[in-house]
């Protein structure tokens, strides 16, 4: 069992991805196929022994990286990302400059935020709406990278298809 995935969508991440000014039909389709991927929209802790948190699964050196080199450089989007901030990760952000990782795990919007910057940092154009191979080739590129044990079949075979009805392109590339 795993959370309402298209309330998921709706009410948690095309309202952020739009607040953050990032929304698009590709980029909602990436974060949702994302979270599929990594997490099953079940998972808010890396199964085993691994350090990854959250839906999104990422890990807490990805997230002080994405706050230390390169969101600490874009003041509108601190402020957009502080303002889904609880009060305690934010009392943390202001000691130490970086929120507390843990926020990816009991924030949603947070997480999606972050999911979302992620991607937003890689300097390769995001792939076309609709084209889901294309997007999990992009996941496994810029987010599981060559070192993770994720395919692009399983982001293809995991992705909510169901969410987005007919015309959806899932065949690989050769």
């Amino acid at each position: 069992m795993s959370l309402d995935l298209n309330q998921l969508r709706e009410f948690v991440v095309m309202p952020t991805l739009s607040n953050l000014g990032m929304y698009s039909l590709a980029a909602e389709q990436l974060v949702m196929g994302t979270i599929t991927q990594e997490s099953r929209a079940v998972y808010l802790k890396q199964l085993g022994k691994g350090p990854a948190l959250g839906l999104i699964q990422m890990e807490p050196a990805t997230h002080h990286d994405l706050w230390v080199n390169f969101i600490h450089y874009k003041q509108a989007l601190i402020s957009d990302l502080r303002g889904l901030l609880s009060g305690e990760a934010d009392d943390v952000y202001e000691v130490s400059g970086v929120p507390d990782p843990l926020e990816l795990v009991s924030n949603l919007k947070y997480a999606v935020a972050m999911c979302r910057v992620h991607y937003w940092r890689k300097p390769q154009s995001m792939p076309q709406a609709n084209d889901i191979a294309a997007l999990g080739e992009y996941w496994k590129d810029h987010y599981n990278t060559y070192l993770g044990a994720g395919t692009v079949e399983e982001f293809i075979n995991n992705f909510p298809s169901e969410l987005y009805g007919d015309g959806l392109n899932l065949e690989k590339q050769k």
